[in-house]
């Protein structure tokens, strides 16, 4: 295999000692490369998958090769690719990986245009830009589609669009939808891995800090909880007046963003929104201050009219760029406002992307066996895929819930009996 495009190959060794590693700790996606191993589910589909190369997508990837798919990866984010993973994958799993760490945007594309030119049938997307891409400069390959999946909220918001202009050439399934994805990987897996970048990148106790969250959605959620945990006085800005008195309701100060902008001491946007920190926003904030992202794409923070404010921009410590402006106050941009929690450490931890990447298994195997029946537009992950999943990550915890009996199946399928 000479198809390929990673940092260092010599990296292998160590990015297989991680892989396992991660293993261990994904026991559902595990059970479904056994059996995939044996059935072979997905044989001869070519798979083209735009995801965070990480040591759990790893896993994800040996699944779908199991199961008989020939997959190509490539990199969602310039700066969430783990060089030694990749090099592993192709190395040691003869997968084929675009994917370097810190690569230039024309980089980027010229991956996801080498990932498109497998000629795929089934898409895996975190953020959608396989998709777009595909249907912007590639449409000669839409004849060959089955489906794609679509992992992010972001991407299932770019989706949902196009579906509604009638753009959307095949159907997608939103795996960020799933029960077993959004309630665990968004809230538990973005609230510690976005805590942890933050910390490694800068170092700084968040105990007694004024702690802005930008968005309660799931990640905000996530966040919001384990910023408390570790100390920290937390503000929540929001737009839709349901999950800010949800926050309100939470204990959470809930308020403006242009009134947050000048107390706070670090800012974090998860809203799948642009410029959620605007010019305005960055006039106000505190000498010092910290500004995050932990949504998708860097679109959240102004990232432009913050350079055309600061009068000297200086790297201060890795993935920590400091914008000093006219009146002499500085703020810190940390991982070029792209995902910090995987910019800046290694994103979600094993235990709940098990649950997440099992979704992209499940789905794809679904859309090979319902292949030509589904309309051309985003699905909901099928209610049974979710609750398998829930099963069997129970299990590989070791642990058993109750099961009904006929009488009380009975009584919740009957209107009759009453008080």
């Amino acid at each position: 295999m000479t198809y390929y495009d990673v940092k260092d190959e010599k990296l292998a060794e160590g990015g297989r000692r991680r892989i396992d590693w991660a293993a261990r700790e994904m026991p559902v996606l595990r059970s479904i490369r056994e059996r995939f191993a044996r059935e072979r589910p997905l044989q001869g589909v070519r798979i083209s998958a735009c995801l965070h190369v990480t040591t759990e997508t790893a896993n994800l990837v040996d699944t779908l090769h199991a199961g008989g798919a020939d997959v190509v990866l490539t990199a969602s984010n310039p700066l969430s690719t783990q060089d030694d993973v990749a090099a592993a994958l192709v190395t040691h799993f003869e997968i084929p990986v675009f994917a370097i760490k810190g690569e230039d945007n024309v980089t980027y594309y010229k991956h996801i245009d080498a990932a498109l030119a497998h000629r795929p049938h089934i898409t895996m997307d975190d953020g959608a830009d396989l998709v777009s891409t595909m249907h912007k400069s590639r449409r000669e390959l839409l004849t060959n589609m089955l489906g794609g999946t679509e992992e992010t909220t972001t991407g299932v918001i770019r989706l949902r669009a196009m579906a509604a202009d009638g753009a959307l050439a095949f159907p997608v399934i939103a795996v960020n939808d799933a029960m077993t994805k959004h309630l665990f990987d968004n809230r538990y897996g973005t609230g510690q891995s976005t805590i942890d970048g933050i910390v490694r990148a800068t170092n700084v106790l968040l105990a007694g800090k004024v702690f802005v969250v930008a968005g309660y959605g799931w990640c905000g959620r996530g966040l919001a909880m384990r910023a408390r945990g570790m100390g920290a006085n937390v503000v929540v800005t929001e737009v839709d007046p349901l999950p800010a008195l949800e926050a309100v309701m939470d204990g959470y100060r809930v308020m403006p963003m242009d009134e947050a902008a000048s107390i706070a001491d670090v800012f974090v946007t998860v809203t799948g929104d642009i410029n959620v920190l605007d010019r305005h926003h960055f006039e106000l904030m505190k000498d010092g201050a910290i500004v995050a992202n932990s949504g998708h794409f860097n679109v959240e923070i102004n990232i432009p009219a913050l350079e055309e404010m600061a009068v000297e921009k200086r790297l201060v410590r890795p993935f920590v760029d400091q914008y000093l402006l006219p009146d002499g106050r500085r703020i810190n941009l940390l991982c070029e406002g792209r995902l910090v929690n995987l910019a800046a450490a290694e994103g979600h931890p094993a235990s709940v992307m098990d649950m997440s990447f099992a979704n992209q298994a499940l789905c794809a195997e679904y859309m090979q066996v319902n292949a030509g029946s589904l309309e051309k537009r985003v699905h909901r992950v099928p209610e049974e895929i979710d609750l398998a999943i829930a099963r069997l990550k129970l299990e590989g915890m070791g642990v058993a819930i109750d099961t009904l009996t006929p009488q009380q199946v009975d009584y919740l399928h009957s209107w009759e009996e009453g008080t």
